[in-house]
């Protein structure tokens, strides 16, 4: 799946409550300031187009994670992902974010202590994100448009068991959304300086000479005690799901998963299955 290789990759850390304490990366952030002490904390780069090194390895898959070489703890996180333009001014700084497409994201994860930068410990290599390849269009990134009815949920399947790994909530329920995510978001990548487990994103955008596409995934949500304590192993399936509660209700979501029937009108449905990189 190469449809975004030519987009930047960002992510929002911290724009949902209790995420970054249950995820043990709270402790992290402890030297970064915030104009608002309940907003998130800040934007990491997890693909950049064109660029040497980790962050020019493209991680997106629909279907399939493969766990790191290495030993160390993986962790689904489940996101809405947002497809977006960028414009900028004469000088190179953002002027505007402007969403165009949404649906379901796993920002997935490897839980390291001691890692000095939040995007060393999201792209591994390839297939070490998702993206759902059903998306869907956005009206009008505002309270009153499209998304306003949509909620995300998310599962693992193990051993022949289903089970909730995030809470299933509304999109609404993220501390930054619609025009306060986006003005947020220009800021940080404007002004956003290297500190702590932050980057100057701003020169991420420079070198890559400016893109006007972008992936951004705005937060992972909280776990359920299932999901904060467990982790991923090989054969185990992912599901997150973004869907319209005015077509569907959560029990159903859950039905459907169970039948790996989400291939529904109102679902936005990311499954992939965990592997190790000599099966890919």
């Amino acid at each position: 799946m190469e449809l975004y290789k030519n987009y930047v990759g960002f992510g929002v850390a911290g724009n949902f409550a209790l995420h970054l304490e249950q995820a043990g990366e709270i402790e992290d952030f402890k030297k970064v300031i915030t104009e608002d002490p309940n907003g998130p904390k800040g934007m990491f780069p997890f693909y950049v187009p064109n660029r040497e090194g980790y962050l020019g390895v493209y991680p997106l898959s629909c279907d399939t994670i493969v766990l790191p070489k290495e030993e160390c703890n993986v962790q689904i996180e489940p996101e809405v992902g947002l497809i977006c333009e960028i414009t900028y001014d004469s000088s190179g700084k953002v002027t505007h974010i402007i969403p165009k497409q949404f649906g379901a994201y796993n920002d997935c994860s490897l839980r390291k202590e001691g890692v000095p930068k939040i995007s060393l410990k999201k792209n591994w290599g390839p297939f070490s994100k998702g993206i759902a390849s059903t998306l869907f269009p956005i009206d009008r990134f505002v309270e009153g448009g499209v998304m306003d009815s949509y909620r995300i949920a998310s599962f693992l399947k193990r051993d022949g068991l289903t089970m909730r790994y995030g809470e299933d909530v509304e999109l609404k329920g993220y501390r930054y959304f619609y025009e306060k995510l986006t003005q947020w978001m220009v800021q940080q990548l404007n002004t956003q300086e290297d500190i702590g487990p932050l980057e100057s994103i701003g020169e991420y955008l420079k070198k890559a000479q400016f893109p006007t596409q972008a992936i951004v995934s705005i937060g992972a949500t909280r776990y359920t005690h299932f999901g904060e304590t467990t982790f991923l192993k090989e054969g185990d399936e992912i599901v997150v799901v973004v869907y319209d509660n005015a077509l569907y209700c959560g029990n159903q979501i859950l039905m459907m998963v169970n039948r790996g029937d989400l291939n529904v009108p109102g679902a936005s449905a990311l499954i992939q299955k965990v592997v190790r990189e000599k099966d890919v």
